[in-house]
């Protein structure tokens, strides 16, 4: 039987703008390192040639489960969803909890 490993620490999740408008939702353990890395095309392959991104939104996690289950949940809102949850994070409103 395999021992469970329990993550804990700082991880993020976050929605990041391509400069053609598109969000992409992402999670990390360190979000200045991966700000910088998609902004150098060494992120996502999603990302590349779509920089430079600007950075929407970021939320900090405890657990890395906690994280993936958000960045998850994230990508499946439709876009005006996601706007609506960038503004309240924004205006520090951010309700969306687990």
């Amino acid at each position: 039987m395999r021992k469970k490993i329990k993550r804990s620490g700082k991880f993020f999740v976050y929605i990041v703008q391509c400069k053609n408008g598109n969000y992409y939702t992402g999670y990390t353990s360190n979000l200045a390192k991966r700000i910088e890395d998609h902004n150098t095309g060494r992120g996502a392959k999603y990302l590349k040639g779509k920089g430079p991104i600007k950075l929407l939104f970021a939320k900090e996690f405890k657990y890395y489960r906690i994280a993936l289950r958000w960045e998850r949940d994230i990508k499946k809102l439709p876009r005006k969803q996601k706007e609506l949850l960038i503004s309240e994070y924004r205006n520090g409103k951010c309700r969306r909890q687990r």
